[in-house]
This record gives structure tokens, C-alpha cells and sequence, in this order.
């Protein structure tokens, strides 16, 4: 068997010397004779808390590579704690995905395990995978158990939102919401909540690049480890298979991970995730397919934000498999796995355990499950919601815009008293999106104004062109495209102009005379407040990222390019 570390290791002359004896270090001489070289990309680190076990995962894939004859081989990668870093983690989603791809491609690997957990961890390492197209699989960190306050349980994220709104509001102390800080963070492992990090892990799992019923298993469950080493084994026989993700990441494991996403109510960044990794791919995914194919997938997971339940609930209940089994009929039966079987094999011996959790095909928490997409004079390239997260009352609507130029602009005036603000009033924050911010930040799901929140309103329609965490609820028209910062129409909304929301019917509409908004020009406001970095990453990244509708990648990173070996050096 051929091994791409062949082309280091093997021969007599000083190069192939050199690369076996700075790697010797201990190692035995058979270790450079036919024995398949496997990375485990590891995104473990103490600035993402979310991801700090998954030096104990990668111990346990070393031990399965060692058993099926492989060499394991630790490769610490970009790590992007979404809590932590600033402005958002996904102005770094593109460079961690490229930083990742280049090592990839750069160093004697035949096989990679890639380790995430936290939000842009999974899609970053998916991206880079789907570029370099070597032999690979996902070990996903998975959520951290249950945390209970004040007798009930803590959804990470969803309650902080809830509670923080509490305290505003003045129906909750500022010292019970700061006690409930330690109860909301039980165990490692990340967001326990149906939020990007838990959605992402589970759609690595329905696009076929996780060991089928591993994806949710809790952080610190040992059955995670138990996976994590067949994982290890597994890299082993997809080198020797040359089993690649491009055939494993096909148009129809897309379709069904855009199943999943609306069957388990799953968060909206998957949009612009599952679009950037099609699109390394050369894949023809549009935004218009999440509406296609996903939009009326039944909802049969009961998670908040969009239900009662946490992820270690939903991994007891059966998990994703018992889930999906429940909508077989809407998946496609040729997409692969790793494991080199189909993925709805793999749905026959799944079991609902708990049917709270998990309902039922026959009786789904709402018909209608997934993400809509909306289209309109306001976002001309679309925009996302999801109906699952809003209120039903909300999601035909019209209301007069009141707009925010930034973010900043919104945290200075958001409780003023004399903010002309009602509970019919349509929320606009603009400047948000990939160019504008930078980054495209979660800052979509506004929070209310205080003299709203005083009436006992707790939800109304908000605009943005920026995304809103996973964790997040309401109803939020997220992902406008194209952004204000790149000339689209939402930088030319108006206080007072009316806006109509019609979800049912898909549309976004700015209710103003076409000959009337020819005539209008940009706001001067918002344009001062865009992001205009000279230099670094930041300036490589607003010079190149595309739109929300097609995954907010760069222009140049778009479409594979194959796991070629770099030029010799010595």
C-alpha cells in the first residue's frame, strides 16, 4: 500500500534521513515502514472551554490508531472559543479552516481525526477536511450535563438570555442571576441547548463523517472515549481504503443533514456553515435548498430554545439515529458514511426510549420544523429564520422599523425612555453582517427595551444582518442578504417605514415606493461605523469574504483543491 508519508520517509537519501530521524524521538524504525500516519487535529484549549477535554479524547483515538497498526500523531490547531474571543469567532472561521488545511497538506499525514466541539470548531475542521481530501472522520466533544438552579434546569445560553432579560425586567435579583452562574456550567463539554455547537455535531454525524450514534454523546460520558478509540481504529482502515471525504460528503448527505437540522430544531449558523463546506467542495448547495428540502421537516426534538429538553435528555431518549428514523422516508438512502455503509442503514436498530424528548412522526412539536428562508425588496439574496424559536403570533407581521446603525448605536439607546419604540414596532440593527462588523457577529436577537419588557412584552420582530447565537429565541430575520456594508437595500431603511414579514409566505418586504427608495441614499450613519481594518487578517477578510447566502467563506478558498504534497524544502 502507497502512502502519501511515503513521500517523506521512505528511500536513503538526506531528505528522507532527515524526516525519520527528527521523528524518531522514541518511536520504533517500523513506524516509517508502511504504517499510515494519522493527525489528530485537535482544537483543545483553556481559552475554549467548551473544547478543554478533548486532550483526553485524543489519548483515546492515539490508543485505537496504536491497536489497528497506525502511528498517531498530535496536531494542535486553531482553537476559537466562541465565549471567549472578540469581536465574534467567526470573524476566525475561514483562517482556522485555512490554517488547518495548510498544516494538513503541509506535513506527513495520510489520515486526520479532527476534534471540536465548541461553535466554529466542527465547521473550520469540516472545511479544511473537505479541501485537502485526505482520509478523515469527526470526533464531536460533545455537551456538558444538565446544571440546576433554584430547583430547575439550566439550558446554556437559552436561560442566560431568559434570566438576563429577568433582571432587566426587574423580576429577577442581580445576585440570584449572578449565583446561578456556577449551576449553569456543570461538567466540561459545550452548550447543552440545541445551539450551534450541539447542532453542528449532530450534522457532522448526518452528513457521514461521524461514526454512526456517536454525535451528543455527553463530554463526560466514557462512552465518548469508547468511540473516540474505535474512532482512532477507524482512521487507520479509511487510509488503507482510501476512503476520502469526497465521497463521503456528496449533494445527498447534504440533503440529509438539512433534514436533521430541521427534525432536531437546529440553530441557524448551520446555514451558513453548511454552505461553506459545499462550497469547498464544489458542491450546488443554495440557500434555497434548506427551504426545499428542510423547511416542512416535521420538529420531533423537544430542546430548548425551541423546547423543553437538554442534550444529555436527548442522548438517553435514543439521539439523533431514533430521530431520524422517524423520517426515513424524507432522506436520501445513498449517502455514505466513514464506516463505508449508508447512513439510513444504520436507522434500522434506532429506538425511541423517550417519547417526550423525542416525539413521534405522528406527533410532531410543530408540522413544520426547519429553517424558512425569506426573499423580499429587504433581502434581495434572502435571509433565514426559524419559526420554531418565534412566536406563532409574530410570524405574520407588520410593523413601523426602528433602526440601529450599529450595534454600539443599539447599546446606547436601547432603554432610552423616549425610544419610540412599541410592541408592534419591527427592531432593525444594521452594520452586522460579514464586511460590516467584522465577522458577522450573533447579535441579531436584540434584546428588548426596557420599558417593553416593563409591559410584560417578551418578544417582537427584529432585522439584522448579523446572526444570533443557537441558543437564542425569538423572532429574529437573521443573515440579510446582502448586508448593508455591501450595499444592500437594509441600509436604506428608515424610523417609521413599515415592514411586512409574512414567514407562511416567505417573504421580507420594505413596504416603501420603489421610485421613492431609488432616490434614497445610504446611510451615513451606519457607513461610518463599518469595519475598516488596514492591515492583518482583518483586512484580508473584508477585501474577500462572500455573503451570508452562499456561506460567508472566502472568494479564494472556494472549491477543492486536493491533499497535493508542498514543495520539498531542503
Amino acid at each position: 500500500m502507497a502512502l502519501r508519508s511515503d513521500q517523506w520517509y521512505s528511500g536513503e537519501d538526506r531528505n528522507a534521513y532527515i524526516h525519520r530521524a527528527w521523528m524518531r524521538r522514541g518511536v520504533p524504525g517500523s513506524a516509517f515502514e508502511g504504517r499510515p500516519q494519522i493527525a489528530i487535529a485537535n482544537t483543545a484549549s483553556d481559552l475554549t472551554p467548551c473544547n478543554m477535554h478533548l486532550g483526553e479524547v485524543a489519548q483515546a483515538v492515539k490508543n485505537g490508531v496504536y491497536e489497528a497498526g497506525g502511528i498517531p500523531l498530535d496536531l494542535p490547531v486553531i482553537s476559537l472559543g466562541e465565549t471567549q474571543v472578540r469581536p465574534t469567532a467567526m470573524l476566525w472561521r475561514n483562517m482556522a479552516a485555512m490554517a488547518t488545511e495548510e498544516m494538513l497538506r503541509a506535513n506527513p499525514i495520510d489520515g486526520v481525526v479532527l476534534l471540536g466541539g465548541c461553535d466554529k470548531t466542527i465547521p473550520s475542521l469540516l472545511m479544511a477536511a473537505a479541501s485537502v481530501d485526505l482520509p478523515a472522520l469527526v470526533i464531536p466533544g460533545g455537551p456538558m450535563l444538565t446544571g440546576h438552579f433554584q430547583g430547575r434546569p439550566l439550558g446554556c445560553g437559552t436561560d442566560v438570555w431568559r434570566l438576563s432579560e429577568e433582571v432587566r425586567a426587574g423580576t429577577l435579583s442581580q445576585d440570584d442571576f449572578t449565583r446561578s452562574e456556577s449551576s449553569t456550567i456543570r461538567s466540561k463539554g459545550h452548550c447543552n441547548t440545541m445551539g450551534t455547537a450541539s447542532t453542528m455535531g449532530l450534522l457532522a454525524e448526518a452528513l457521514g463523517m461521524v461514526i454512526p450514534g456517536t454525535a451528543g454523546t455527553p463530554a463526560p460520558d466514557s462512552r465518548l472515549l469508547e468511540a473516540s478509540h474505535e474512532a482512532g481504529r477507524l482512521a487507520v482502515e479509511l487510509v488503507r481504503a482510501d476512503r476520502r471525504p469526497s465521497e463521503v460528503l456528496t449533494r445527498a448527505s447534504f440533503h440529509n443533514a438539512i433534514v436533521a437540522l430541521g427534525a432536531v430544531g437546529g440553530s441557524t449558523n448551520a446555514v451558513v456553515h453548511l454552505l461553506a463546506i459545499a462550497g469547498r467542495l464544489g458542491i450546488d448547495l443554495s440557500l434555497d435548498d434548506f427551504d426545499t428540502i428542510g423547511s416542512r421537516v416535521p420538529l420531533l426534538v423537544d430542546l430548548l430554545p425551541a423546547g423543553r429538553f437538554l442534550m444529555d435528555d436527548l442522548h438517553r431518549a435514543g439521539g439523533l439515529l431514533a430521530a431520524l428514523r422517524e423520517v426515513r422516508d424524507l432522506l436520501d438512502d445513498s449517502a455514505l458514511t466513514v464506516t463505508g455503509k449508508t447512513f439510513t442503514s444504520y436507522l434500522d436498530d434506532a429506538r425511541i426510549w423517550d417519547r417526550e424528548v423525542i416525539r413521534p412522526r405522528e406527533e410532531p412539536i410543530l408540522d413544520e420544523g426547519g429553517i424558512a428562508v425569506l426573499r423580499g425588496n429587504l433581502a434581495p439574496l434572502g435571509a433565514v429564520i426559524k419559526p420554531a424559536a418565534a412566536s406563532p403570533h409574530l410570524l405574520h407581521h407588520r410593523g413601523r422599523a426602528v433602526v440601529f446603525e450599529s450595534i454600539e448605536d443599539f447599546h446606547s439607546r436601547i432603554d432610552d425612555p423616549e425610544l419610540a419604540v412599541d410592541a408592534d414596532s419591527v427592531m432593525v440593527l444594521r452594520g452586522c453582517g460579514p464586511k460590516g462588523y467584522p465577522g458577522m457577529p450573533e447579535v441579531s436577537n436584540m434584546p428588548l427595551p426596557a420599558k417593553l419588557l416593563e409591559q410584560g412584552v417578551r418578544d417582537v420582530v427584529r432585522v439584522c444582518d448579523g446572526r444570533m447565537s443557537g441558543t437564542a429565541y425569538g423572532t429574529v430575520v437573521l443573515h440579510v442578504a446582502p448586508e448593508a456594508a455591501a450595499g444592500g437595500p437594509l441600509a436604506l431603511v428608515r424610523d417609521g417605514d413599515w415592514i411586512e414579514l409574512d414567514v407562511p409566505g416567505r417573504t421580507l418586504t420594505l413596504d416603501v415606493p420603489e421610485d421613492e427608495l431609488a432616490g434614497r441614499e445610504p446611510s451615513l450613519a451606519a457607513a461610518s461605523a463599518y469595519a475598516a481594518p488596514s492591515r492583518g487578517w482583518e483586512r484580508l477578510y473584508v477585501d474577500h469574504v462572500e455573503q451570508a447566502d452562499t456561506g460567508a467563506d472566502l472568494d479564494f478558498l472556494v472549491g477543492a483543491s486536493g491533499s497535493q504534497v508542498s514543495r520539498e524544502s531542503h
